[in-house]
C-alpha cells in the first residue's frame, strides 16, 4: 500500500513539508486546491525532493480546459522526470458557475470527454498524432511545432479522478489511471458502490484492476494524549458535518439509512448554523467515516482493518507529534 502526506497551503512552507514527507518514507505528496492554487506547490515539492510523486488532490478540472491542463501537467511531469500526478475533480455546480464562471452540464460526460481530449494532445506531443479532436463540449484540432513541447522523455501524465456517485466512478474505471474516493465514505459504500463502479468502467476500456489505483484520504482520529485525541475527535466530527450538509454526499449516508441527516444539516448551513452541526454526527456515523485510533501506535493496525485489500494508496494527516512514531506507523502501512 502507498501512503500519501498533505503538503500545506502556504507555498512557504511547501519545501520544508516535502523533504519531511520523503524524509519519514511518505510516497507522494498532495495538494488540494481550496484557497490556493493546486499546482505552484508542485513546482516547489519536486524541486526539492528526488523520489516523492507529487497529486494534485484535487484540481478543479471544470474551472480549467483539456488543453491548459494538458499544458500545466506535462510541464510539471517533465519538470518532476515523471513523478507527477494529475488528479481532477468536478466541484458542483454552484462553484463551476458562480465561482469560476464556467460552463457545467452533464458532469459525468463532460469529464470523460475532458480526460479524452487531454489524452489526444499528449498523443500529438508524445507520439506525433495529428491532433483532431471533435467532441460535445471540447474541440482541439490545432498544433503546430512552436507549441509541441520538445521535452518528451517522461511521456504523458498519470491522470486519476476523484468523486463519489456511481457514473464519474465509472468514468474513472473508463478513462482515468485511478480513483480518488471522498473522505467521506464509509467501507461498507466502497464495498458496494465504488469497487462496483470501478470494475465497470475498467470492462469498457477493456483493462483490468491491476492496472488502475483506488486511492482514498482517510479521517484518522488519534492523539498522543486524551486531551489531543478529544480534539482530534471533535475536529474530524466537525469535518465530517460539513461534507454530510452537501447533497452530493447524501448517497453515502443514504446506503446506511442516515440520507435525513443530510437535509438537517443542510438547513443548518442554510441558517448560518454552523456551530450546531457537530451535534448532529452520531458516535456511530463519526466511527463509520473516521478511524478511531486511541492508541497512536496502532494506527497502522486500525486503517489496514478499514482499508487493507481495498485501497491501494491512502492519504491522511495524524495528530501524533513524535516524528519517530509516525514514520514507524508509516513504515508498517506501506509493508502491508
Amino acid at each position: 500500500m502507498k501512503v500519501d502526506g498533505i503538503l500545506p497551503f502556504a507555498l512557504t512552507h511547501v519545501a520544508a513539508r516535502a523533504r519531511e514527507l520523503e524524509g519519514r518514507g511518505f510516497d507522494a505528496g498532495l495538494a488540494a486546491e481550496v484557497s490556493n492554487d493546486p499546482f505552484l506547490p508542485m513546482l516547489l515539492a519536486a524541486e526539492h525532493t528526488e523520489r516523492l510523486e507529487l497529486m494534485t488532490s484535487i484540481a478543479v478540472a471544470f474551472a480549467r480546459n483539456p488543453m491548459t491542463l494538458a499544458q500545466t501537467a506535462h510541464d510539471l511531469n517533465a519538470f518532476s522526470k515523471g513523478r507527477f500526478i494529475l488528479g481532477l475533480g468536478s466541484q458542483v455546480r454552484a462553484h463551476i458557475t458562480r465561482r469560476f464562471s464556467m460552463p457545467w452540464s452533464h458532469p459525468a460526460a463532460r469529464m470523460r470527454e475532458l480526460i479524452l481530449a487531454m489524452r489526444a494532445i499528449w498523443d500529438s506531443w508524445y507520439l506525433g498524432k495529428k491532433l483532431d479532436f471533435q467532441g460535445e463540449f471540447y474541440t482541439h484540432t490545432l498544433m503546430t511545432p512552436m507549441f509541441t513541447p520538445s521535452e518528451t522523455t517522461y511521456g504523458a501524465p498519470r491522470v486519476t479522478l476523484a468523486g463519489v456517485n456511481p457514473r464519474m466512478t465509472e468514468v474513472a474505471g473508463e478513462v482515468a489511471d485511478g480513483f480518488v474516493a471522498h473522505g467521506f465514505t464509509t467501507e461498507r459504500y466502497l464495498r458496494e458502490v465504488t469497487l462496483p463502479a470501478i470494475e465497470r468502467g475498467l470492462a469498457r476500456s477493456g483493462r483490468v484492476r491491476t492496472s488502475f489505483e483506488l486511492c482514498c484520504p482517510v479521517f484518522i482520529v488519534t492523539g498522543d494524549s486524551e486531551q489531543a485525541y478529544t480534539a482530534s475527535r471533535d475536529m474530524v466530527r466537525s469535518q465530517i458535518a460539513f461534507y454530510a450538509s452537501t447533497p452530493a454526499y447524501r448517497p453515502v449516508l443514504e446506503l446506511h439509512g442516515w440520507g435525513e441527516l443530510q437535509t438537517e444539516l443542510n438547513d443548518l448551513t442554510r441558517r448560518g448554523a454552523w456551530g450546531e452541526m457537530a451535534g448532529l454526527v452520531s458516535d456511530e456515523i463519526l466511527a463509520a467515516v473516521a478511524v478511531l485510533v486511541p492508541d497512536p501506535a496502532r494506527l497502522a493496525e486500525r486503517v489496514l482493518e478499514r482499508c487493507g485489500g481495498i485501497v491501494d494508496r491512502l492519504a491522511f494527516t495524524a495528530a501524533i507529534s513524535d516524528p519517530d512514531r509516525l514514520a514507524e506507523q508509516v513504515r508498517r502501512l506501506r509493508g502491508a
